[in-house]
Parts: C-alpha cells; structure tokens; sequence
C-alpha cells in the first residue's frame, strides 16, 4: 500500500491530470498559468471528465509546452527533483498523411462552442465516427489539440492526423481503416 502512495505522489509523463491535482492542489495554478488553455481545467464539468483520462504528456501537446518543461516545472512546485532526458513524444502534426484526400471528408463537427460552453465532445465525436465507412474522413474542428481523444480514437484503429489551421482552431481528420 505504501508503494501506491509514494506512485501516486510521482509527477510523471503519464500522470494523469486528475490525480495530480487531487494529490497536489497547490500546483494547480502553477499549472494554469502555464498556458492559457489549462484555464478550462477550472471547468467542473471538464476537470471530471478530462482530467480522469488526461495525462500530463497530453496536456503538455494542448497547451503547446515542452514535457520536459511542464513535468519539471510542477515537480520543483511540488518539491520532488527534476527529471532528466524525458522524451516529448510529440503527434506528428507536419506531413499530410497519404490516406488524407480532402474529397472524402463526410461529416464535419465544431466542437468549438461546445466547449467554450463548458460541455465535453468526447461522446458526440466517438459516435459520430462510428458511422464512418473503410476510407471515409471525419473532420473535427477544436480550440486546442485534443490529445487524450485523439490517443483513444487511434486505440480503436482509426488513423489520425491533426494540423493548425489558424490561432485559435484545431483541425483534426479521422480515417476508418
């Protein structure tokens, strides 16, 4: 038992959000201020649902944050050592992915205002691409990168590719193999 406790006090790359801060209130505005869009962690509806399935290397791609810096950053805050040579491991988010064809989009989704409104995407996005066919694309539009859905969709074997398409949106593209 006492083994869990001393893991659960570890700041580490797959740490997740919640426990984290559960485990390390005082750090959270640490976090916050870190980037912006950690903001939307004061979110209950969000912090609930995000942060049991977030980890600190998905956060690190949201808020656009070497893993390094924000793994370090919140372990001095929590006065636990640095870690050192951690890998950032990064979603390839530059090269167009061959089976991307702009022409095989079939259902595009804003989940812009719902979550600007507060409410998770996470269910409308996981059934909507049920219903894709083998080779048909769904286009998702976001505020950030939504890393801790887009690791669970490619769990389930779709293929994904994410770019930037202007300051404030993210367009993610998903392919049913």
């Amino acid at each position: 038992m006492e083994d869990n406790k001393s893991a659960d006090r570890n700041i580490i790359p797959e740490t997740k959000v919640g426990k984290l801060l559960e485990v390390f209130p005082e750090i959270e505005n640490t976090l916050i201020r870190m980037s912006p869009s950690f903001k939307k962690l004061r979110n209950p509806v969000l912090r609930k649902t995000v942060g049991k399935v977030a980890t600190l290397r998905q956060v690190a791609k949201i808020g656009d944050i070497r893993l390094v810096d924000l793994i370090n950053t919140l372990r001095r805050e929590a006065g636990l050592s640095e870690m050192s040579a951690i890998e950032n491991g990064l979603i390839d988010v530059s090269d167009r992915p061959e089976w991307f064809d702009a022409d095989r989009i079939v259902k595009r989704f804003d989940a812009r205002p719902m979550i600007e409104a507060g409410q998770q995407p996470m269910g409308t996005v996981l059934t909507q691409i049920k219903e894709l066919s083998a080779g048909e694309i769904y286009e998702l539009a976001t505020p950030f990168e939504p890393a801790p859905l887009i690791d669970m969709i490619r769990a389930k074997g779709y293929a994904v590719w994410t770019r930037s398409s202007g300051a404030e949106t993210v367009l993610t593209y998903i392919c049913r193999q």
